[in-house]
């Protein structure tokens, strides 16, 4: 059994290579930390310290050991967070993106669910751009969607890399303006898009748009042209084009999270499980 105690002086010992300096900031006599080191070497059979009179140092054990401390306090202090605190009730307004809402964001409200059954969760699907206005408005308490590579509001969750998609099996015509169908404003993936395509000096024709990008993908499905999503995000029966290599590069856009000025404690909560969930192993799609 590793005693949390054993592992906090363990800790303590590791940053401040000191028996002496440990006891000080854990106000322990040094003979109590040298007797917890002792308990914990023996409860795991290994030395976790090579010393001397002039030096202490962490064995290739002790550092390995120190990795599972780590993870062990952390756990135990967000287990003890969770559980002391009142428990969570209210209403979450939060807003999505819809192809935030296809891949990763099913599991995190999972979670939150979970852990926080008392908290009324209400869900607006919409672009970025809307999302903005509606938590600047106070219609949404936070919302996740995307911004362009050196914007500064939200809080990045993680970038994607944009790709061009189409009926599998496409061949585009690149001497001749590019099909494409994207979502319509005011769409983050639409302008960066765009953008792109003007710095290139690329022709292309807007064949269809669309409310969501449900649409886009229906449409790219019937042949009608290219579209546009993150290579996170899956699109069942959608393909890179077979002469991808020949179109125009697309760059990343970052995922983020941005909320209110003032969040209320089920929101606040919401936003920090976004923020260190690892969403993009989480993408699906449709």
């Amino acid at each position: 059994m590793l005693n949390p105690v054993w592992l906090t002086t363990f800790a303590t010992v590791a940053a401040s290579h000191s028996f002496t300096d440990a006891g000080r900031q854990l106000g322990l006599r040094q003979s109590s930390v040298s007797e917890h080191i002792r308990r914990l070497e023996e409860s795991v059979g290994r030395r976790l310290f090579v010393r001397d009179t002039h030096s202490l140092a962490l064995t290739a054990d002790g550092e390995a050991m120190l990795v599972h401390a780590r993870v062990i306090l952390e756990a135990m202090t967000h287990a003890q967070s969770q559980f002391s605190s009142p428990r969570l009730r209210g209403r979450v307004r939060l807003g999505s993106s819809d192809d935030i809402a296809l891949g990763p964001l099913p599991s995190v409200l999972a979670a939150f669910r979970d852990t926080h059954p008392d908290v009324e969760l209400e869900i607006t699907i919409g672009m970025t751009g809307r999302l903005y206005q509606m938590v600047d408005a106070g219609e949404l308490d936070l919302a996740v969607g995307k911004r362009r590579l050196g914007d500064a509001r939200g809080t990045r969750l993680f970038s994607g890399r944009l790709e061009w998609l189409a009926k599998p099996g496409t061949v585009v015509e690149t001497n001749e303006p590019l099909p494409l169908i994207l979502v319509a404003e005011p769409s983050v993936t639409r302008g960066v898009v765009l953008d792109s395509l003007a710095m290139s000096g690329a022709s292309w024709q807007m064949v269809c748009t669309s409310s969501s990008h449900a649409g886009c993908i229906a449409a790219a499905r019937g042949g009608l042209g290219l579209t546009v999503r993150s290579h996170f995000l899956a699109a069942r029966g959608l393909a890179p084009p077979v002469n991808r290599a020949e179109l125009p590069v697309l760059p990343e856009v970052e995922f983020i999270a941005f909320g209110a000025k003032h969040l209320s404690r089920p929101a606040e909560t919401l936003l920090q499980l976004l923020e260190h969930s690892d969403l993009r192993g989480e993408w699906d799609g449709e």
